[in-house]
């Protein structure tokens, strides 16, 4: 892998999603814990009394060349960078707190947790071992955005399918906002339309199936059309609907690339004995031995990067006593090599699309603004 050429650090400055909710917050409430967007984003985005943020999940900037994304193109204002590493539970905990990975904790899809044995998904709160783990709510600071801009007088309220409604990731991200549960586009539509439409609230609408239709059937499929289409329709919707008083914004969490079967390396556990492998498979955290680390090295397609690096990639530090991303950091991680994943036992070799890494492809969100 060239450094140079092909990681997209990135820029928490105010280029990044935490300084989009850092903006909006900042907008309905006077103060937010983080640096704002940079002036030239910020400005397109116009003053309103209530704002709604749609989120759509695997909606990276490279992907609105797509037929079926014509009117998010066309709504597009600005490219923004997802923090580090690209992955949901990554980007959701960004949003739910404000802040940077480096401050909100959540720093990969599988995590090491203090007195735990095993790394576990915090997608879905079940360990490498398939067992269920309890969920460690305190894990996002608090207060987090929900309960700071409730203490404000701002209601906050998240449209999200039905199913999420009591999801352990839900239970972790949530406190203090109101949840409202949708079956299917048309009740998704309506619901963010009526909600926005009180002055004074933030609602945050979070659409999956671009994501998901992507990571099963890929960017070519017919189901993945069929994804896209439906989110850019009901971004559509929305905007032809909204009361003039609410302004909306959108973005995702990260992007995709895709990985054909050649390019999945897969790492047995059985030859790594001493190491502990954990966070995504476009970036592999490691911990463990010097010697067996630099031994997975050189079977991997990947370039190693110590601690001291990823650390920035994760964003500013914050108070040191109140750094909860502190617990189960790695000694550094692997990042694989373009067209290629690495995936111990417990990840998913099945996907075609896949994230987590720093390639331009994955980090590069849209910054969307409805007219």
């Amino acid at each position: 892998m060239t450094e140079t050429a092909l990681l997209r650090i990135p820029d928490y400055s105010g280029g990044s999603l935490p300084n989009l909710v850092a903006e909006l917050e900042w907008r309905l409430t006077g103060s937010a814990p983080f640096d704002r967007l940079h002036a030239h984003l910020s400005d397109r985005i116009p003053e309103a009394a209530s704002h709604v943020l749609l989120m759509i999940d695997g909606l990276g900037a490279h992907q609105l060349d797509h037929p079926g994304a014509s009117s998010l193109l066309a709504a597009r204002k600005g490219t923004l960078d997802a923090p580090f590493p690209t992955t949901t539970t990554v980007s959701l905990a960004t949003v739910a707190s404000g802040l940077p990975p480096s401050r909100h904790g959540v720093i990969g899809h599988f995590m090491l947790l203090d007195g735990h044995p095993y790394p576990v998904n915090v997608l879905r709160w079940v360990d490498s071992t398939g067992d269920p783990v309890p969920v460690r709510r305190h894990i996002v600071p608090s207060p987090n955005l929900w309960e700071r801009l409730a203490a404000a007088g701002i209601e906050p309220v998240t449209v999200q399918p039905r199913g999420y409604s009591n999801s352990p990731l839900t239970r972790l991200l949530y406190r203090g906002c109101r949840f409202e549960g949708v079956d299917g586009m048309f009740d998704f539509v309506q619901a963010v339309v009526d909600l926005a439409r009180v002055p004074e609230r933030l609602v945050f609408a979070y659409l999956p199936d671009v994501d998901i239709s992507a990571h099963v059937h890929g960017f070519g499929s017919e189901a993945y059309a069929d994804a896209l289409s439906r989110a850019a329709h009901a971004w559509e919707r929305i905007s032809a609907l909204l009361p003039p008083h609410v302004g909306m914004v959108g973005t995702a969490d990260h992007g995709l690339v895709s990985i054909r079967n050649a390019g999945k390396h897969r790492i047995r556990r059985r030859h790594h004995p001493d190491l502990v492998l954990y966070g995504d498979p476009r970036s592999l955290y490691v911990r463990g031995p010097a010697e067996r680390i630099a031994a997975l090295g050189a079977e991997v397609p990947a370039t190693w990067h110590p601690l001291g690096r990823i650390e920035s990639w994760w964003g500013p530090p914050g108070d040191p006593a109140e750094d909860t991303a502190r617990q189960g950091r790695p000694d550094g991680a692997f990042l694989a090599d373009a067209g290629r994943v690495l995936l111990p036992g417990h990840m998913d070799r099945r996907m075609v699309g896949y994230h987590g890494g720093l390639d331009a492809r994955e980090v590069g969100i849209p910054l969307l603004v409805a007219a």
